[in-house]
């Protein structure tokens, strides 16, 4: 994960604890039997009924935190605030550069002006184009060219490559930089902070237009290209009713509260953070606190002390082995797994004082996390038992860009560790030719399901079943489904290695089992066509954890003594797994591996590179 070798986590230190004080935690905070309570939903149909309820309700709260400069602090932005630059925006955009109705990209880092941009085009500008901003120049001016935008919204970080390809798009309109105060469209660019403030203008003159346009609910709104090189990227067509149930998904299984506040560390282009880290805790009042990038993740939590935070596996798994790295280091393992017994023997009959015994953790965490959501990819389930050991409620959530994103997610109220959730209150799944073992395809009919794909009807009926009437996902994922409905996700179909006896290998199951070897960085399971063979050989990319190797086997080793110390941990691996998935070949990786920017490495990519 990139950024991560300057990821920090101190040293813990760990409370003396003697059996008379944990009597008397006990004594003072005993916890009543847990309720089986199923929240009641939410009914929105329309992301603007959300910013209006919200904006209204909670005005004067604040609702967005950021750190525009490093040295700084953090600034507070309220609900009121939030309203007024979204409707100034939305009246400029319509009134002044005439682009009702229009599509129009936006692109950059997590920032204000990107939730500004994105909720105006929600609620009554056009169709939102939310663009990767990661992508090199090349693709960023096929996907605008792709989607036929009429403007380009963009932070300052990316003015230079809007310059570079700036002549390139003849059909876009305006360039309109976020924070600037342009006041001229002179070679089409002209400043947002400056269109803001006209469009306030006018609505104080009486213009109320914008907020008197009525949405649609089924209306094609954003339109979203998923991972990939543009060239095979697919438009996915999302409407306000998909993102709307998003919101009425989570709140029949998780609570959020107005006092909550959420950590934004992931793409905000991105249907997980943009539905779930934005327009989920806006519809409760709650706030959310952006992440200056993910060296700073550490020094942020602890400013701005978040409820809640959405990751990815790998983050939470980096997370994972650098707090136990420090627990081995200060010797205190023995005595941190014991607290780890103790506090789950007695949270069992219903007296929870992990937040007390763990506070040195927590207070590294910022000290009010409560809640870490993992999803975009299988996490091992020791990781999440690890995560409500030392005292936050760990949740998983599954879907896709196509399903905007949820589909399925853990009831806070009745969680298991392992599964990615159970169906949603207004998804189904079920499995698809499922094997002896009940895996198969993991199809979903949604109301979060996509409009289909843009200007591919052929990949939509593809991907896209009628069945009975319904409209029916094929997710491409493998998973089975227990028996009382959660979701467990082995693989992917297209990830899978056939062996010649026709037995499916799923790699991330074998991926999963090198999270625990500290030796191992990253990795990547993959089948290899042996020469002059068409049988594929189980085999492995690594990038070696170098700085955990010369702490464990010492310094000035050379390549293949690091190549056997792999070896070694791979052989005790093999001895996990039956005789047909053992790992036969390994290949010591000295580059990153390419990834998408839900950190999901880019297999095909990393394959072409071999066949290259």
């Amino acid at each position: 994960m990139r950024g991560l070798e300057n990821f920090k986590v101190p040293n813990f230190k760990f409370p003396k604890l003697k059996m008379e004080g944990i009597k008397e935690e006990i004594k003072a905070e005993p916890i009543l039997p847990k309720k089986q309570i199923k929240y009641e939903p939410y009914d929105f149909k329309t992301i603007k009924e959300v910013f209006e309820k919200s904006t209204e309700k909670f005005s004067e709260k604040e609702f967005l935190l950021e750190k525009f400069d490093h040295k700084g602090l953090y600034k507070e932005i309220t609900y009121k605030e939030f309203r007024e630059d979204v409707i100034g925006f939305g009246t400029a955009l319509n009134k002044i550069l005439d682009l009702e109705g229009k599509r129009v990209v936006i692109i950059g880092e997590n920032t204000y002006g990107w939730y500004v941009s994105y909720m105006t085009m929600l609620c009554g500008t056009g169709i939102a184009v939310p663009v990767d901003k990661e992508l090199p120049a090349n693709e960023i001016e096929n996907v605008v060219k792709r989607s036929k935008a009429s403007a380009i919204i963009y932070s300052p970080k990316k003015k230079d490559v809007i310059q570079k390809i700036k002549d390139n798009l003849d059909g876009i309109q305006y360039f309109i930089e976020m924070y600037s105060e342009k006041n001229e469209a002179r070679d089409k660019e002209i400043g947002m902070k400056y269109l803001i403030e006209e469009g306030k203008k006018l609505v104080n003159s009486g213009d109320n237009s914008y907020m008197e346009i009525e949405i649609n609910p089924d209306e094609f709104k954003v339109l979203i290209f998923t991972s990939g090189t543009t060239s095979s990227a697919k438009g996915v067509m999302i409407c306000n009713r998909n993102l709307a149930q998003n919101i009425n998904a989570v709140s029949a299984y998780v609570k959020i509260y107005d006092t909550d506040r959420l950590f934004s560390i992931l793409p905000l282009h991105h249907t997980y953070e943009s539905s779930i880290g934005f327009l989920v805790p806006m519809a409760n009042g709650s706030s959310v606190a952006i992440c200056e990038g993910l060296k700073y993740i550490v020094p942020n939590l602890k400013e701005t002390k978040p409820t809640g935070m959405l990751a990815v596996p790998i983050l939470i798994e980096n997370l994972y082995k650098k707090i136990n790295a420090n627990i081995v280091k200060s010797k205190k393992e023995k005595l941190v797994n014991t607290m780890i017994h103790l506090t789950n023997t007695l949270k069992g009959v219903n007296i929870d004082i992990k937040r007390k015994v763990f506070k040195e953790i927590l207070d590294n965490l910022g000290g009010n996390l409560r809640i870490i959501v993992s999803a975009a990819a299988p996490i091992d389930a020791k990781i999440g038992k690890w995560v409500e050991d030392i005292g936050i409620r760990f949740l998983q959530g599954y879907g896709l860009t196509e399903t905007a994103p949820i589909s399925a997610l853990t009831p806070e109220y009745e969680s298991k560790i392992g599964s990615v959730g159970k169906a949603v209150n207004c998804a189904k799944i079920k499995i698809a030719n499922p094997n002896e073992n009940g895996e198969g395809e993991v199809l979903i009919s949604s109301e979060t399901l996509m409009l289909g794909y843009y200007e591919d009807e052929e990949a939509t009926k593809e991907a896209i079943l009628e069945i009975d009437g319904e409209r029916w996902f094929n997710s491409g994922d493998i998973g089975y489904l227990d028996e009382n409905g959660y979701l467990f996700i082995t693989g992917r179909s297209k990830n899978v290695i056939v062996t010649q006896n026709g037995k499916n290998i799923y790699p991330e199951e074998i991926e999963q089992l090198f999270v625990n070897v500290s030796e191992v960085k990253e990795c990547m399971v993959y089948g290899k066509e042996e020469e002059g063979s068409k049988e594929l050989v189980i085999s492995i990319k690594v990038i070696p954890d170098y700085e955990t190797i010369e702490e464990k086997h010492g310094k000035d080793l050379s390549k293949e003594d690091v190549y056997k110390i792999i070896w070694d941990e791979i052989k005790k691996v093999n001895k996990k797994l039956t005789s047909y998935k053992a790992i036969k070949n390994l290949e010591i990786k000295k580059d990153e591996f390419e990834k998408t920017t839900t950190m999901k490495i880019k297999r095909y990519v990393e394959l072409q590179k071999d066949k290259n």
